[in-house]
């Protein structure tokens, strides 16, 4: 048994939308003993099953008195379909009562819980979920020790064998700490910065000393994330910090980039927020704007002056294998330093704030970089911008109002007197009753399109995928046709592979007003290239099959059609397949029959079919 995707570019994937109703056209058929997948499941198929598709803690270790402490009064929003003894309360905000789940009660609800908190959801990971409870699971995997960081393993290969994808295929896939990891690709589609885009004599140890700040960061305090991402080479670089010069007599000008992106993307957005994430607006209706043409150019005073950090020692201390000399990759694991010369001394006043001007010293820069990110870190705005995207990015497109103030709530504070603790806003974001309630999973407006990277990512993690020269040669995933139309770290611009606020045209969506950030991905071209792409990865993995999946559990349920099945769905879905969905894929098996004496290629071919259907399945494509 066979499996044969038929790609028709102009006919697999009907995505016009008639009567603003996305139309779904999915057959599995059996042909000669094979599988023919007759309509990839695409644009409108995810459409379809999400409800539619521009636009823009005391006594706990790892969290603030707030998290686990006394009761509270209210009622919480969305609470609807708890069970007693389910939940726990933490506190009382402005929006009512807070709840956090505390436990999985069966190993669908760890399944998922897993996989909106790191990559995969094995049999291993969910018993250890289900063994500790959540939030204790969660501290574990915040606290954990750090692993060997991607730069190490970079620099450890020869010169130019291996480059940033093969890194951060490496990290994702096969690094043990997947929730810090997890965390970590959520920040690197806010702090953006692309691979495609960086010149540098060494751009791949730039982009995983980048990384590694990331995942270094990312379970600390916002202010000092902030921080070391403005200091950071590969920014400096990416966004013109690295070199930025004052102004002069001949009318040179600071580079607004950075201060301009640093407020639209990074922090504050585009217009003033209130708590729960709603645009306020004036006296006629307008949205407010959060900040002005005039703050991004005083703000850029402040970002002068900066450059990377070159011992004299390390200039043409590297002899490359042709013979020619560059300085040493020292530098890419340090901060960028400030020139005070170079150093703009005006005053500068943005978003109500004033750095006077001052003398030309390492000093006086330092604190005007001080006041920059302090004004910036303090801003109303970060905590609903910030909470919201990552909500988006783990659990679901369009989280209510009360849910984006509750976690804004704990951003603004963690119950002990804390601002911008990440570690307390991730699980205010993971442990909310509004991710953790079942009234979500029958919601069609609930959930996310799983990004395709992230698919891959959960293929390799769920089903052993290793590489044996530890080399991870998969490359950049980028090109929609041939591969997944995304890959990390290689976002097309600063503003990521898709806007946050981004609303399928012509779609129930758009009748809504609801988003569907990641379907800015999804077109006929880009949903064939995914189908191909799968079908070839699952068969023959990456360079020639260096990187390839052991299927170890699956073969030793291969003969049993719908056990196989069942533990795809429960690895892969968190058991949400339909009835329908798992009985049309464990029927198109069927046949041809596979007993314990089947040769290997009949056995593979069944579980090779068995994880593409799944995985083109609205069902698993839609994570809720």
């Amino acid at each position: 048994m066979g499996v044969e995707t038929i790609i028709d570019r102009d006919a697999a994937v009907d995505s016009s939308v008639r009567g603003s109703e996305a139309r779904v056209d999915t057959a599995v058929a059996e042909t000669n003993g094979r599988l023919a997948l007759t309509a990839a499941l695409a644009a409108s198929t995810a459409l379809a099953a999400c409800g539619g598709g521009s636009a823009d803690g005391g006594g706990n270790a790892f969290f603030g008195p707030g998290l686990g402490a006394g009761p509270a009064g209210g009622s919480g929003s969305g609470s609807e379909g708890v069970q007693a003894g389910s939940l726990t309360p933490i506190a009382t905000t402005s929006t009512g009562q807070t709840w956090l789940y505390t436990e999985a009660k069966s190993d669908d609800e760890a399944a998922r819980f897993l996989l909106q908190a790191q990559f995969s959801a094995t049999e291993a990971e969910i018993a250890a979920v289900r063994a500790k409870g959540l939030l204790p699971w969660l501290g574990e995997q915040a606290d954990a020790p750090a692993t060997q960081t991607a730069w190490q393993w970079l620099n450890g290969k020869a010169y130019n064998t291996v480059n940033v994808d093969d890194m951060i295929w490496r990290e994702l896939i096969k690094s043990s700490d997947g929730f810090r990891k997890r965390m970590a690709l959520v920040f690197s589609e806010i702090f953006v910065v692309s691979a495609n885009e960086l010149g540098s004599s060494w751009p791949h140890h730039m982009m995983a000393q980048y990384w590694d700040m990331l995942a270094a960061g990312v379970t600390g305090n916002f202010r000092d994330l902030l921080e070391a991402v403005t200091l950071n080479p590969a920014m400096g670089f990416y966004l013109n910090t690295r070199g930025n010069q004052k102004e002069n007599n001949s009318g040179r000008q600071p580079d607004e980039n950075y201060a301009r992106e640093v407020m639209q993307l990074m922090t504050l957005g585009l217009h003033q927020l209130n708590a729960d994430g709603s645009v306020r607006r004036g006296a006629e209706g307008q949205p407010l704007d959060s900040y002005t043409q005039e703050d991004v150019t005083n703000l850029a005073r402040v970002f002068t002056g900066y450059d990377v950090d070159i011992k004299e020692a390390e200039r043409n201390a590297f002899t490359r294998p042709d013979g020619g000399r560059s300085e040493s990759n020292q530098w890419t694991q340090r901060r960028m330093v400030v020139t005070p010369s170079r150093h703009s001394l005006l005053e500068a006043k943005f978003l109500g704030a004033t750095v006077p001007a001052r003398a030309a010293n390492a000093e006086s820069a330092a604190a005007a970089l001080k006041t920059a990110l302090d004004t910036l870190f303090n801003h109303p705005n970060v905590g609903p911008f910030i909470g919201k995207q990552v909500i988006q990015r783990l659990v679901t497109s369009n989280p209510s109002p009360a849910y984006v103030a509750r976690v804004s709530s704990v951003f603004a504070d963690n119950g002990a007197g804390v601002r911008g603790d990440m570690k307390s806003v991730f699980a205010a974001v993971l442990l909310d009753n509004e991710a953790r309630g079942p009234a979500g999973l029958s919601d069609p407006d609930f959930g996310r399109l799983r990004e395709p990277m992230l698919r891959l990512v959960q293929w390799g993690r769920s089903f052993g995928v290793e590489s044996a020269l530890d080399t991870w040669k998969i490359g950049s995933t980028s090109d929609p046709a041939g591969r997944l139309g995304q890959s990390p770290l290689r976002s097309p611009s600063v503003f990521n592979f898709f806007r946050p606020g981004y609303v399928p045209p012509s779609t129930v969506l758009a009748r809504e007003g609801k988003s569907a950030p990641e379907f800015q991905l999804v077109n006929e071209t880009s949903v064939g290239g995914y189908l191909n792409f799968m079908q070839g990865v699952l068969v023959n993995g990456f360079a020639s099959k260096d990187v390839i999946a052991s299927y170890a559990v699956e073969k030793s349920l291969v003969v049993d059609a719908a056990a196989l099945v069942r533990r795809i769905n429960l690895v892969l879905c968190a058991n949400q397949l339909s009835p329908e969905t798992l009985a049309l894929i464990t029927g198109a098996l069927a046949t041809p029959p596979v007993a314990s004496t089947s040769d290997d290629t009949l056995k593979m071919n069944r579980i090779h079919a068995a994880i593409l259907l799944v995985m083109a399945s609205p069902d698993y494509l839609i994570q809720k």
